[in-house]
């Protein structure tokens, strides 16, 4: 089934949000909203960022209270930051060593975030409650928003 999301429009929404501030926190934060409320059928949408201690950490998110670190190749995100590539589960019961923090999610799709130098910072997490959700045109366009976003995005940690 077509789901119909005009990607080209969620880049340029996105890009709002970037001119006005292209720190990680707020862009991110406002990233995750963006997703959540305007692609059907998810159920959560949000970054995991990389940790000083090689665990993935629990960033900015819209949905359920989820996993806070993830290990090194632990679960969907694990698996994708570790290999630096998207990965997308049709069925996430049927992927080894699946993290379940929604045992409503049935499917996922995981992208790598990273900086303009291609250092990976971490990855843009969806979650669907229906089985087999992610088409590969969903997967072209968010790799393409992440492929954007992680090299405009100013990932400085100091304050502010």
């Amino acid at each position: 089934m077509e789901r119909g999301t005009d990607y080209d429009l969620l880049l340029k929404m996105a890009g709002g949000f970037m001119e006005t501030d292209p720190h990680f926190i707020p862009f991110l934060s406002n990233l995750s909203a963006l997703l959540f409320e305007n692609l059907p059928e998810i159920n959560w949408a949000g970054v995991y960022l990389e940790g000083k201690d090689g665990r993935l950490v629990l960033g900015p998110f819209q949905g359920r209270p989820a996993c806070i670190h993830i290990g090194p190749g632990k679960g969907v995100c694990g698996a994708a930051f570790s290999a630096g590539e998207t990965v997308v589960v049709p069925d996430v019961h049927l992927f080894p060593g699946h993290i379940a923090c929604d045992s409503a999610s049935r499917s996922e799709i995981v992208i790598p975030l990273r900086d303009a130098g291609g250092r990976l910072r971490g990855v843009l997490d969806i979650d669907s409650p229906v089985t087999d959700r992610f088409s590969q045109k969903d997967r072209e366009g968010l790799e393409a928003l992440c492929a954007w976003a992680g090299p405009a995005i100013e990932w400085k940690v100091e304050e502010r």
